[in-house]
């Protein structure tokens, strides 16, 4: 922060404020504790007070005109420590010494001047009246307390603590140690002081805490402000925000009055911290005391600000006007910042133009930070104006002010003028920050300048950024521009060489290739490494054909995985793996076969994870039987659970080929696993098992389903409503049913389920009903309740019913199926009408679906009830002739129909040959 310069008139000194003793270690001190207020100069080993000398023309700090205002006796050396540094309170100390603690070096001037600023000379005086002199060298740590006599005044042990304060904390203790014992501390405030500072430097909190408590007891010695104000300023210098508060707090438990400089530096450590309800704690207190510190107000804007809780930050600035504090530019600079920051640039130039009135000069911070609130919204235009007025009024731009016209450019997505003020600021002398840097690496990826990017890289690596990070900004800003085909090209020389031998950038750099296809260039990466690390290369291939894979680059993954150097170790189980899944998505099944026998053969243990791709690259292969195999062997080991994702594929895989007991088996296994159940493992579950759990199981299962909070879907509700048809469970099925059309997932197939379960059950009143509750809901009647009807009618023997609805049917846009002449076959050859039931065969094969098993077997049940004998078994060669092996119900309708036409001796034959084909 820029200082201020303040001229004070010296009549406001008043000497009666300063008084001296005879003694002169007592003058020296006394002098002392008044050089910040009126100036002090040695004359021959003599003190000389100069009213002239009490403030001066020169750059002060933030706070010292603040303290210009305190009483002399306030400013004593047993006030605050000196800090270092520029925060708040640090400059306080720097440019007052005496006001607490060590001398800034930069204010101590010559060390060549009299000798008794070199060599300090006492006069202590016995117990007999003698008296002896003694010199004491410049290493006070060489003191020996047991030499010193007991009889030394109080004045005379301060001035040996002050010394020893500034060599050696050790021997600071001690000697303070030797004055308790001395009975030197009564009434000492001052060495009750400076062994604080001690104990702040050492960070013995502990220890300070008791001698406070020591003091807190003590009547006439008593606490003040002074004292807090050593430790406060010992955790300002550290930074301890915690401790900070902690000694603040206990300042006001004691009841001790802060002044201004406890403020200062107490903002200043919650500003360092951002420590907001802190500081507002303390900014509250403050006002409270009625106490104006700027410094409190600026570091309340700034904290505000910083944490974008701009609405109280505003308040902070009303509060200045209402409290009539009187702006230094901490404050107008803290103002500006807030106004800037949320984007209010009108109020932030009045700020400006208020600043000159209140009779600032121009000041190069108020207007970068204007450009720089400009350049956050793009508003370069007005940025521009700023900048030029900047020279107009006589202000050279600093780096500071191209740096923040080089974020605003960059904003603005204008390559040209960024690129303009960077070479401005390199004709300055000056290099562009890393901000600036990084800003102008994603303008010359977006706008294709590859020699500007180069000389960029370069520039980071100059200003001693790490590779690694700038392969990251690099390819962040060609990947934001869709533009990484390029980054092989500035990925060269000595920045290549430090990928080739890197892994972390090395694995960077491929993956980044890889996710944008450019798969050659990182396999040339991979065979140019120079590191060596088996375990890590092995992982990393693994990634890159990972990551091709869940892109669905089916074809680079292959690539990458034929690129890999062939090893004589076992092989690696999840590469392969891998790979048998990306094979089995390519179609290309032989390729994954092999890999899973290579695997196999290296005797390596398949895990769960390993089974499942194999098993599903069975089943996308079609060969159920070689999944089942697999799911044999993965049994066969110990300890291996199957996941809820491979018992999922069990349960399918099961189902589609009909293993109820090994689906029954698998169920209880699961339930014994442990594995939570979730939405989709429940519908697994009832799907797969309808056919194979009691129906009392599945609706257990079902009813926890819905307990657990888990919807069914359309499928799992058209299985249930099965179930309970099959068992004649209707009023389960009308209480199912209603859910599901709540629920909306009533669908052709619910409807089509429920009649055929009435019509199954010859229920033809709820199956005549439902076909029309299911037209009346916006369903078309399908053919397969067309089926259902035409099946009930015809058993149950009401034929009118039965033509009225082939009649509906063949008015529908509907064509018969299969199911349909089979039905109307059946019903027509159950009452022997042979006519209807060649008729309707002659319509079969007209309409070009010809007969199938289903067909055959009910012609032959039909020829047997009219007594066509040789037709029926003529029957037999013609399913032969057109490639459809009967099955047994073939065999039992044909032995059925010879028995009852009286041909036992035909039936015995069949029914042996029948015997011989194993279907007996």
């Amino acid at each position: 922060m820029a200082s201020l310069k303040l001229s004070i008139p010296v009549d406001g000194w008043d000497s009666r404020r300063v008084s001296f003793s005879g003694n002169p270690v007592q003058s020296f001190d006394r002098a002392a504790s008044v050089v910040a207020i009126t100036g002090f100069v040695h004359v021959s080993g003599a003190s000389v007070i100069s009213p002239f000398s009490r403030f001066k023309h020169s750059k002060v700090s933030r706070i010292d005109a603040e303290l210009s205002h305190c009483p002399a006796p306030e400013l004593e050396i047993e006030s605050i420590v000196p800090p270092k540094g520029n925060s708040i309170g640090e400059r306080l100390f720097e440019q007052n010494p005496l006001a607490g603690g060590e001398k800034n070096p930069s204010l101590e001037g010559p060390r060549n001047g009299n000798k008794r600023d070199r060599r300090w000379k006492s006069s202590f005086r016995r117990s007999d009246g003698g008296k002896k002199d003694m010199y004491f060298v410049q290493d006070y740590s060489r003191l020996d307390v047991n030499n010193l006599a007991s009889n030394l005044s109080m004045d005379e042990c301060n001035a040996i603590l002050r010394r020893l304060e500034k060599c050696s904390d050790s021997k600071t203790l001690e000697f303070f140690k030797w004055m308790r014992t001395n009975g030197k501390l009564d009434h000492n405030i001052g060495a009750y002081n400076l062994v604080l500072r001690v104990f702040g430097r050492r960070e013995d909190w502990d220890a300070a805490e008791k001698l406070i408590s020591q003091l807190s007891v003590d009547p006439e010695c008593g606490l003040n402000y002074q004292v807090f104000n050593t430790l406060i300023y010992a955790c300002c210098k550290e930074g301890r925000v915690e401790m900070g508060g902690k000694w603040f707090k206990m300042m006001l438990e004691y009841g001790i009055r802060p002044n201004i400089a406890t403020f200062g530096m107490l903002m200043s450590l919650y500003q360092k911290g951002w420590m907001v309800e802190e500081a507002e704690f303390a900014f509250s207190r403050m006002r409270d005391y009625g106490i104006k510190c700027q410094l409190a107000y600026a570091a309340m804007i700034t904290i505000y600000t910083r944490l974008r809780l701009y609405d109280k930050a505003e308040e902070i600035i009303g509060l200045l006007r209402d409290d009539d504090v009187i702006l230094k530019l901490e404050n107008w600079l803290a103002i500006l910042n807030a106004y800037c920051q949320q984007g209010k640039l009108e109020e932030a130039e009045k700020t400006l133009v208020s600043m000159q009135e209140a009779g600032l000069p121009p000041n190069i911070v108020a207007y970068n930070t204007l450009i720089t609130g400009y350049g956050k919204v793009s508003k370069m235009d007005a940025a521009q104006r700023i900048f030029q007025r900047l020279q107009d009024i006589g202000l050279a731009p600093d780096e500071t002010t191209y740096r923040s016209m080089i974020e605003g450019w960059g904003r603005a997505n204008n390559y040209q003028e960024a690129a303009w003020y960077c070479k401005e600021l390199r004709g300055l002398g000056l290099k562009p920050n890393s901000s600036n840097l990084y800003t102008l690496i994603n303008l010359q990826a977006k706008y294709g300048d590859e020699d500007g990017a180069t000389k960029t890289l370069d520039d980071m690596a100059e200003m001693g950024c790490q590779y690694s990070s700038i392969l990251g900004i690099l390819l962040q800003a060609y990947g934001r521009a869709g533009r990484i085909d390029k980054v092989p090209l500035l990925v060269k020389n000595s920045f290549y060489q430090h990928v080739l031998v890197n892994q972390t950038s090395c694995s960077t750099l491929v993956m980044a290739y890889v996710k944008n296809g450019l798969v050659d260039n990182a396999i040339k990466v991979m065979q140019d490494k120079r590191w060596t690390d088996a375990a890590f290369e092995e992982n990393l291939y693994h990634l890159l054909i990972c990551s091709c894979k869940e892109l669905g680059h089916f074809e680079n993954a292959v690539k990458i995985y034929t690129s890999m150097p062939k090893t004589e170790h076992r092989e690696n189980m999840h590469i392969l793996c891998t790979m048998i899944d990306t094979y089995s998505n390519l179609g290309q099944f032989t390729e994954a076969e092999e890999l899973y026998k290579k695997l196999k053969s290296s005797g390596v243990p398949l895990d769960v994870i390993a089974f499942s791709i194999v098993v599903r690259m069975y089943v996308k292969a079609g060969s159920l039987k070689e999944a089942c195999s697999v799911l044999e062997m993965m049994e066969k080991q110990k300890n291996l659970v199957p996941d809820i994702f491979l018992f999922r594929d069990m349960f399918r895989i099961y189902q589609r080929c009909r293993m109820l007991d090994k689906l029954e088996n698998l169920y209880y296994k699961f339930l014994r696993s442990g594995i939570s159940w979730d939405r989709e493992m429940y519908n697994c579950v009832i799907n797969c098992c309808s056919r194979a759990l009691p129906v009392d199981e599945l609706s257990r299962v079902f009813e926890e389903m819905l307990q657990c909070g888990f919807s069914p879907n359309t499928i799992t509700f058209n299985v249930m409503l099965d179930v309970y048809g099959k068992a004649k469970l209707f009023k389960k099925v009308r209480k199912l049913f209603l859910m599901a059309r709540k629920q909306g997932l009533a669908d052709t197939i619910t409807y089509n389920t429920i009649i055929a379960s009435y019509g199954q059950n010859k229920d033809l009143g709820n199956m005549s009903s439902t076909v029309q509750e299911m037209q009346f809901d916006g369903f078309s009647v399908s053919l397969e309740v067309y089926n259902c009807m035409l099946d009930a009618y015809g058993k149950e023997g009401q034929m009118e019913s039965f033509r009225k609805v082939l009649q509906r049917l063949k008015d529908s846009t509907r064509s018969p199926d299969h199911y349909t002449y089979n039905i109307m076959m059946n019903i027509y050859g159950e009452r022997g009408w042979i006519d209807e039931v060649t008729t309707i065969l002659k319509e079969l094969k007209d309409c070009c679906l010809g007969p199938d098993l289903c067909s055959y077997n009910t012609l032959i049940k039909a020829y047997g009830i009219a007594g066509m004998v040789e037709e029926a078994v003529a029957l037999i060669k013609e399913m032969r002739e057109k490639g459809i092996e009967p099955d047994k119900v073939t065999y039992i309708n044909l032995i059925n129909a010879l028995r009852k036409n009286d041909k036992f001796l035909e039936a015995v034959r069949w029914s042996l040959w029948m015997k011989q084909m194993g279907l007996g």
